[in-house]
């Protein structure tokens, strides 16, 4: 095997500068002889870091003025309850497109009134819902914007009455976004933007502080802005490497640039799915995934899933198997899967297709 080509869904590929600063850094974090996973987040050394790290975000992302970005622990699972608790007064409506859209709803439902504005479930969330209004009663619409175990995707920024709540976790930094739009903006970096451990979280200030409710310390989204997300000591490691990311992503053109090999990707490998008889894809043509790829085998060929795992493996392939509540296949193609990984990907399924014509 000459190399392998990483399709994981999350911890996702990273580039690889990035990788090779942080291993740097694990040796002697910028000349201080101190390991950066030794080092004290009260220096200036690593406050420089973190500053850099919310400027990238604001220039990649062209977040406006009124909004600060912080950096947590816990995942995209934990910032559920956090949405919840800052922002979730009267009621809530959130749009059903997946597993972890549904997860965000029933953490909401523990906290107060939320219900589902609009759902897929009924054809396994291989579509994204459409023609639904959004009240104006509510305290905020809640969406995810890509959808890793059906692959469906928001391409757009939707016009909203409300406060418009986004959990880009799998998405971000891979299309333009109109940051203005949204109250909030949350992920997991472990998608496109770094390595598992830390979040993000975008957020427009004067949209906190509309609850009546005691919110606890840790869960309160206005300490950690006061406290430059800094009241704890925060995932110092994967804050590092989320910044090498940034770096890379801005000099690799920034996010229009990476946008347009995002694409290319995606239309690389959906063509060969459509075009070859042994595999067929699972979303909805019109709201594919740009990041995450899904498809089975072709009708009356599954039962050779598990060889084409076996054969897909024997080329290199990591990570192409689907979700464990779906089956089937998923690559993932988030910003630093290369077209080579996708060129070979396809490859290896016209391989596999000649041996069963």
């Amino acid at each position: 095997m000459d190399k392998v080509h990483v399709f994981n869904a999350g911890p996702c590929v990273l580039p690889q500068v990035a990788i090779d600063r942080s291993i740097e850094a694990l040796r002697d974090f910028k000349g201080t002889g101190v390991s950066l996973i030794s080092i004290s987040h009260r220096t200036k050394e690593w406050e420089e870091v973190m500053e850099e790290c919310r400027s990238l975000w604001k220039e990649l992302l062209c977040i406006p003025d009124d909004y600060e970005t912080v950096f947590l622990g816990g995942g995209a699972s934990l910032e559920f309850l956090y949405v919840a608790m800052n922002f979730l007064e009267n009621k809530a409506a959130y749009l059903d497109t997946g597993v972890w859209a549904h997860k965000a709803l029933q953490e909401a439902q523990g906290i107060g009134n939320a219900y589902a504005l609009a759902c897929s479930k009924d054809r396994n969330y291989c579509y994204i819902p459409k023609g639904y209004e959004i009240p104006s009663d509510i305290d905020y619409f809640h969406i995810t914007t890509n959808n890793t175990i059906y692959g469906t995707e928001i391409k757009t920024d939707i016009d909203c009455p409300v406060p418009l709540i986004a959990d880009m976790s799998s998405d971000i930094l891979s299309r333009r976004v109109d940051v203005s739009k949204y109250a909030m903006i949350y992920g997991g970096a472990q998608k496109n933007a770094g390595p598992a451990g830390v979040t993000f979280a975008i957020i427009r200030k004067d949209a906190l502080g509309k609850v009546s409710r005691r919110i606890p310390s840790m869960l309160d989204y206005r300490l950690h802005i006061d406290k430059a997300s800094m009241f704890n000591t925060p995932p110092v490691f994967s804050i590092f490497v989320m910044n090498e990311t940034l770096k890379w992503l801005k000099s690799m053109g920034g996010i229009d640039a990476i946008h347009a090999a995002d694409e290319k990707k995606a239309a690389t490998l959906y063509a060969e799915i459509d075009r070859n008889s042994l595999f067929r894809g699972t979303a909805d043509k019109e709201d594919r995934s740009i990041m995450n790829v899904c498809f089975v085998m072709a009708d009356g060929r599954e039962g050779l899933q598990d060889e084409f795992l076996a054969f897909a493996k024997q080329c290199g392939m990591v990570g192409i198997k689907g979700h464990r509540s779906v089956g089937g296949f998923r690559a993932s193609l988030y910003n630093a899967c290369t077209q080579e990984d996708v060129d070979a990907l396809v490859k290896c399924m016209q391989e596999f297709e000649k041996l069963h014509i």
